[in-house]
């Protein structure tokens, strides 16, 4: 796990939703918060505290890898002379097309 238990705040509540009965009586419904980053994860996919508990820490200790995850830096990179030459084109085309729609000269 990368994360101790003390930097952990597990606690239980009633779920709400379709489920029946047993799903609003009992509190199957798990909240599990990591202090130092304040990420907080819910589970109540299941009616059974121990499954909702277990995806809680999973789902948790796959958010906490996701945000030690360095983005790769970019390489720049030039644009080549085909792709130079096609902007230009499609810009020229618009450009035109633009011209159409003025209005017409009064002194014609």
């Amino acid at each position: 796990m990368p994360f101790n238990d003390n930097e952990i705040d597990i606690s239980f509540f009633k779920s709400r939703g379709p489920g029946g009965q047993k799903k609003n009586v009992t509190e199957s419904a798990v909240r599990v918060r990591h202090i130092p980053t304040g990420i907080v994860v819910v589970a109540t996919e299941s009616r059974s505290q121990h499954r909702n508990k277990v995806a809680a820490l999973e789902e948790l200790e796959r958010r906490l890898a996701a945000r030690r995850r360095r983005p790769r830096r970019r390489k720049p990179t030039k644009p080549t002379a085909a792709s130079r030459r096609r902007r230009l084109e499609s810009k020229r085309l618009l450009s035109r097309k633009k011209q159409l729609r003025q209005q017409p000269d009064k002194d014609a």
